[in-house]
């Protein structure tokens, strides 16, 4: 796959400084671009590469003067980071699509529909009632169980399991390992010590343009008819738990290890970074910031809310916690010799 400069330019709303028709092939570096690669420049401690690099091509910002002459085209845009995102992400696309047709054995159900250029994967299994949209990837050992929707451009990779119900939107990128509509935690604590498994019955919305790490679980509802929601936009890493009837407002981020326990409602363009521990029941309200480890146990009624440790409180706070704690070795010694200076003073009576 080969574009010109001026292709690039064009996409990226850029203007060409040199030559336009040189071919680019591939994305890199700028440290450790070839001839025939595209790189860009928005760091100012990466400079020094913009002079030696051997990149045919590099995006830069409007307004950059260099200092010295430059052997690549350069393409000027507003924000050279954005724009090379633009142009890894319209890459990956055109790798991600490329498959289509169905590899034997395949499997698909009674009265399913598949959309136009879709690629099913050898051992993936669609069952009845399930309807695909266009362009949907399926790769190997896939599992999409009865009832199921999968909407437009979504790719789903190898071991992705669907259970029945669940309903994904378009342009959805699912990636290996994740299993969503299993169980939520559901057990009811009998007489004798045991417990008794509530059977679960709701399932799993996910919206559009949403971005589900490798070896995710998300467990449907409890009750039929309701339903676990990730919302459009939602990003979420690797080794993420999310319980039944959670929902996740729009353009929210989750990084690893974070585990949402059942019912809580997290609002819109939260983030939530690693190995967070969220429990159940509780809201939080949008654009709210939790850093990692932090352990999260009372809902958070204000927005734009910044929350560290655990229980988790006030960042700034808890930095002016964190600054004490570090120092009680310290005070823990000076307290003991004053201790033993308040011993050894002398009495009244001694004094007399």
């Amino acid at each position: 796959m080969e574009f010109t400069v001026d292709q690039i330019a064009s996409l990226l709303n850029g203007e060409v400084k040199g030559d336009g028709g040189v071919k680019i092939n591939m994305l890199a570096k700028i440290q450790d671009a070839k001839p025939g690669q595209l790189s860009f420049f928005s760091n100012p401690k990466y400079e020094n590469h913009l002079y030696s690099t051997e990149a045919s091509a590099v995006i830069v910002k409007k307004d950059f003067e260099p200092r010295r002459p430059i052997k690549a085209s350069l393409i000027l845009v507003e924000d050279p980071y954005s724009s090379f995102t633009i142009l890894l992400e319209e890459y990956h696309k055109f790798l991600s699509y490329q498959k289509s047709g169905t590899e034997d054995p395949s499997f698909i159900g009674q009265n399913s529909t598949v959309g136009a250029d879709v690629y099913r994967g050898a051992f993936s299994y669609i069952g009845n009632n399930v309807k695909i949209g266009n362009n949907v990837k399926i790769y190997p050992h896939v599992y999409i169980g009865d009832n199921v929707t999968v909407g437009d451009n979504t790719i789903l990779n190898a071991g992705v399991k669907l259970y029945t119900n669940t309903i994904v939107g378009n342009h959805c990128v699912i990636h290996s390992g994740v299993v969503i509509g299993s169980d939520g935690f559901g057990f009811a604590p009998q007489s004798d010590g045991t417990y008794k498994t509530i059977p679960q019955m709701g399932n799993v919305i996910i919206g559009d343009n949403v971005d589900i790490g490798a070896n995710t679980v998300i467990d449907c509802a409890t009750f039929h008819g309701d339903s676990t929601k990730i919302n459009n936009g939602v990003k979420l890493d690797n080794l993420i738990q999310i319980a039944h009837n959670v929902e996740i407002g729009k353009n929210t981020v989750i990084a690893a290890q974070t585990g949402v326990s059942g019912s809580t409602k997290i609002g819109d363009n939260c983030v939530i970074a690693g190995q967070v521990g969220i429990a159940g029941h509780i809201v939080l309200a949008n654009k709210t910031s939790i850093g990692a480890k932090a352990g999260l146990g009372k809902s958070i009624k204000d927005e734009n809310a910044k929350l560290m440790g655990s229980p988790a409180f006030d960042v700034k706070e808890y930095y002016r916690a964190y600054a004490e704690f570090k120092n009680l070795p310290d005070l823990s010694v000076r307290l003991k010799q004053l201790e033993e200076k308040v011993l050894n003073l002398p009495t009244f009576q001694e004094k007399q």
